[in-house]
């Protein structure tokens, strides 16, 4: 990446590193999304039962790979600081401690699953559909964490059009595989919304020995000799990786196992109900991805600039994220307004699931303001490395504001199901104003110039 001196060349390449990462980011969601809305098709219960196993899998998901991030900032700092001959085996070490960490999930999953469900008080068919969709989807588990690793390697670069490309390769053959999965088209079994847990796991394969082929063949990455050199075991970067990557992770954690809380508390209510509340979460989740992809843009530019000692520069970049995120988010609640209905059709044909589909998406609304700020905003912090306060900031917001007050909106007033929706509001925006204080005092007293050394 190269050093912009004007506004306008800022813009250009922000947007020339976010577009290719929102492309991704909308890939590897549709997988998600295709698991949903085909399942929906299939029938009402797999609709739910592959709803609420990827309400229990997201938060996990999101929260350990958001360890994993942590390679995205160390690389930038490297890239930026001159130091390009440790990437590698900061690259390396990252794989190992992704594939420790899936390891280490499926063995609790082995044995936390069942009594998860069980608690959840589901519909025995909604359940065995849940479990087994969670168990298929396994199998992809380590395939997917390293992937993580490599594409925070090659977008730490800038070369975020890479892993664009990767994922949107990638995606026709998911949504094939699903087809053939969950509707047994051409001899293949006929499984239902377990079929597509299936046919996912199979594309995290296809997806990281993809991007394994090109980092070691294409030149722009090849030259950082990742896969050249055999290198031990380094507990010393696992600690720095872990260090950088834990708070962003459980930060991550404490916002998106919030909606699985929801869900699990949600479960009491008819199957409807829980169908409709997932497929409004998931187009919710589908929209959070604009605020995500700039956030994730802003690590790799804020990162960049402050491992070459350039703080106005770093600060410029955060500012202009948030802008452009608040824009969008205003874009995005006119089209939930004037579309919700349609919306939820792409989710379900059943009349009732669909109105109240449409109902929960008009709390949606809200959710895009505060995600403009508090996702962009804690991007450009994890580019300064400052994420120990950032999730102490999220477990206050979500936890200890957002899932109390909807818990007693829900029960304790006429708003019932939606109750749970006007909390999480509420925990987003108090996440939104913590953060942005956080990232304030960080440009203004934690890095000032003279506490940085010139490259």
């Amino acid at each position: 990446m190269n050093q912009t001196y004007s506004k306008s060349e800022k813009l250009r390449k922000l947007i020339l590193i976010l577009i290719p990462i929102l492309i991704t980011q909308l890939g590897l969601f549709s997988m998600n999304f295709f698991d949903i809305t085909m399942s929906g098709h299939y029938s009402p219960a797999d609709l739910a039962g592959v709803a609420i196993g990827s309400s229990i899998w997201l938060p996990v998901f999101t929260g350990l790979s958001g360890i994993l991030l942590a390679v995205t900032p160390i690389v930038a700092h490297l890239v930026g600081s001159k130091q390009s001959e440790n990437v590698a085996f900061s690259v390396i070490q990252g794989l190992y401690l992704s594939i420790f960490i899936a390891f280490v999930v499926i063995l609790i999953g082995s044995f936390t699953l069942d009594p998860l469900l069980i608690g959840m008080n589901l519909e025995p068919h909604v359940r065995q559909i849940a479990h087994d969709y969670l168990v298929s989807l396994s199998f992809g588990m380590i395939p997917l964490f390293a992937y993580n690793v490599l594409r925070s390697f090659i977008d730490a670069l800038g070369k975020t059009r890479t892993t664009m490309i990767i994922t949107m390769t990638s995606l026709p053959i998911n949504a094939l595989l699903n087809y053939l999965f969950i509707f047994g088209k051409y001899r293949f079994p006929e499984l239902g919304g377990v079929g597509s847990g299936v046919a996912t796991a199979i594309t995290y394969w296809i997806i990281t020995l993809i991007a394994i082929y090109i980092i070691h063949k294409h030149h722009l990455f090849s030259k950082f000799l990742v896969f050249k050199t055999f290198y031990r075991f380094s507990f010393s970067k696992w600690r720095e990786i872990l260090g950088i990557g834990v708070p962003i992770g459980l930060s991550i954690f404490f916002e998106t196992s919030i909606f699985a809380a929801v869900t699990l508390l949600m479960s009491g209510f008819d199957t409807n109900i829980i169908a409709s509340h997932q497929a409004a979460m998931n187009f919710a989740t589908f929209l959070y991805m604009l605020p995500l992809s700039i956030s994730m843009a802003l690590t790799i530019l804020v990162g960049f600039e402050v491992g070459a000692g350039r703080l106005g520069d770093a600060k410029e970049y955060s500012w202009l994220g948030v802008g452009i995120a608040l824009l969008l988010a205003t874009f995005c609640g006119i089209v939930l307004l004037l579309f919700r209905t349609k919306i939820a059709g792409l989710y379900t044909n059943d009349p009732a699931v669909i109105n109240l589909t449409a109902h929960f998406l008009l709390y949606a609304l809200f959710f895009q303001l505060s995600d403009a700020i508090q996702a962009p905003v804690q991007g450009s912090l994890r580019g300064y490395k400052d994420v120990n306060v950032t999730f102490v900031m999220s477990l206050i917001s979500y936890w200890v504001i957002g899932l109390p007050l909807g818990y007693v909106m829900a029960n304790y007033t006429g708003f019932g199901a939606f109750g749970y929706w006007i909390g999480l509001i509420f925990g987003l925006a108090a996440g939104a104003i913590c953060l942005s204080s956080r990232l304030i005092w960080v440009q203004k007293r934690k890095y000032q110039p003279h506490s940085m050394k010139k490259s």
